[in-house]
């Protein structure tokens, strides 16, 4: 028969702790949230590495014993400047040199060249004298303009100023415009050609109003 006494006793025994539950939840938090952090980590560095811009240099492969050369080649003007007809477009000549008879002679050599040059004219009144031959051109015109300065040893192109450099102040049926200067006034096309550059300069204008 269980006392009174025996009661208190039962009542003033420690009870065993509980569980330590929420402590165990906290460890396993802890240690997912550990292995998501390494995880994300791991991606966001592989992410950098792939977005970072970095041009891996392609190996060249070998051809017999000797590796080929891999060096991109620059087509050489004449390439392009070759394939204009002579015939697709006509030339003016007009003479800012002051020297008598050069336009005229430079433009029957271009003509035995097989260029359609019209007949030779004189620069206009306010274009000064030239000491360096120009070739000009008009819109669209460019390719033909540098075959002709090819031709002329290499001399600058440039779009066509306005007014037109000429006595009649216009090209007639001409795309191309040599304005002679001093330097190849007077001077056989075989000697200009001979010092030929391998592409004319480009020189820009000025336009008046």
């Amino acid at each position: 028969m269980t006392t009174l006494d025996d009661m208190s006793q039962e009542q003033r025994r420690p009870r065993p702790a509980p569980e330590p539950r929420a402590a165990n939840v906290n460890s396993v938090l802890s240690i997912a949230v550990a292995v998501l952090a390494v995880l994300l980590g791991f991606f966001i560095l592989r992410d950098l590495r792939n977005d970072s811009g970095v041009a891996v240099p392609e190996e060249t492969a070998p051809s017999g014993d000797a590796a080929t050369d891999t060096t991109v080649e620059v087509l050489p003007v004449e390439t392009t400047v070759a394939s204009v007809q002579l015939t697709a477009f006509k030339v003016q000549i007009a003479n800012a040199s002051g020297v008598s008879g050069s336009a005229g002679l430079l433009t029957t050599e271009m003509q035995g060249k097989g260029y359609i040059v019209q007949p030779a004219i004189n620069k206009s009144e306010i274009t000064p004298k030239q000491t360096v031959t120009v070739v000009y051109y008009l819109l669209g015109s460019e390719a033909a303009a540098a075959r002709v300065a090819q031709e002329l040893g290499g001399v600058a192109t440039a779009p066509m100023p306005t007014p037109i450099p000429t006595e009649t102040g216009s090209l007639g049926e001409a795309s191309v415009l040599i304005l002679l200067g001093t330097d190849l006034a007077g001077k056989p096309l075989a000697i200009i050609a001979g010092g030929a550059a391998p592409a004319p300069a480009i020189v820009t204008t000025t336009t008046t109003g």
